[in-house]
């Protein structure tokens, strides 16, 4: 038997951001998520393994993922990653999915869900921290929910930070680089870093901005400060995996800042109806870890809309 193969272009072609947005929204607002235990960590030589199983009505699946932080100096994807869909009656296999590619449209995709219900609908000015493959994602998936027409990029690597900068005018934003502090400006600030400490301060927060922190995925790594989160109303993916993995929630937590009650919904509670955001002044944070039913809904829309 030869599983078709699905490579990072056919992914993207396949499924616009816009429709993994809509496909997560329709998953997170059902009565039932795919079950997914949390993901096994394996310390190798080199850096890290994850395995993400998940199952459930739309199928089962896994996802292999390498995390090795010397890559990026190599000129090499700090993430590898590939993903096996299995049918959910036969459990046969029915794809194997490029799972980097994978990963930067559903996590992008999540903080698109986030985004179109916690962000100010005249949100327009982006900034984002680093300039790898998920700012790049990220870039894509905020112009999916609102309508971005500037961004600035904050990154250490001067390169990748232009070249991200030159995509983003040849869509038309204005885009620039800029230092740590430029987000007293912004409407919707992503931060996709790998950084073990803040690269966001709280205190330089404006009114009415809405965070998207996706980097940070050990109980050690925070990519905003204590004081950015006990400031901001605060959603995550799932409860379970944000106080089992989310060093932005629990290092605040054990410093004694916030408790556990400052979530104020999952995704799911804020689909049904949830209140978080209730003034223009309020400033909201959605705190994503990744979840491997992300993968197997997004996997199980591309094999789909293949079929079809």
């Amino acid at each position: 038997m030869t599983l078709p193969v699905i490579d990072a272009a056919e992914l993207e072609r396949v499924l616009p951001m816009e429709a993994a947005v809509d496909a997560l929204e329709a998953a997170f607002a059902a009565d039932r998520l795919p079950a997914a235990p949390l993901r096994s960590h394996v310390d190798t030589m080199a850096g890290t393994l994850l395995l993400m199983p998940a199952h459930g009505d739309l199928g089962l699946g896994v996802k292999l993922v390498t995390l090795t932080e010397g890559n990026p100096d190599r000129g090499l994807p700090f993430i590898h990653a590939a993903y096996v869909l299995f049918d959910a009656e036969t459990q046969a296999p029915l794809a194997v999915l490029d799972g980097s590619a994978l990963t930067a449209v559903r996590t992008a995709a999540v903080s698109g869900v986030a985004t179109r219900h916690l962000a100010r609908s005249n949100a327009r000015r982006l900034v984002v921290f680093g300039a790898g493959v998920q700012a790049r994602s990220h870039l894509e998936a905020m112009r999916a929910v609102r309508p971005i027409d500037e961004m600035v990029v904050v990154s250490r690597g001067r390169e990748r930070a232009e070249d991200l900068v030159a995509s983003a005018s040849a869509l038309g934003l204005r885009a620039r680089r800029g230092e740590p502090g430029v987000e007293r400006e912004a409407d919707i600030v992503c931060t996709c870093t790998t950084s073990r400490t803040p690269v966001l301060h709280g205190a330089l927060l404006p009114r009415g901005v809405h965070v998207n922190a996706v980097g940070a995925y050990t109980p050690g790594m925070r990519e905003i400060d204590a004081e950015g989160v006990r400031r901001a109303k605060l959603v995550v993916e799932t409860r379970e995996v944000a106080m089992a993995e989310a060093g932005d929630l629990l290092i605040p937590i054990e410093e004694g800042v916030i408790g556990p009650e400052h979530i104020r919904a999952d995704l799911s509670e804020l689909l049904r109806g949830a209140q978080v955001r209730t003034s223009e002044d309020d400033v909201t944070l959605f705190k994503s870890v990744g979840a491997a039913f992300e993968d197997l809904i997004v996997a199980r829309a591309i094999v789909d809309r293949l079929g079809s």
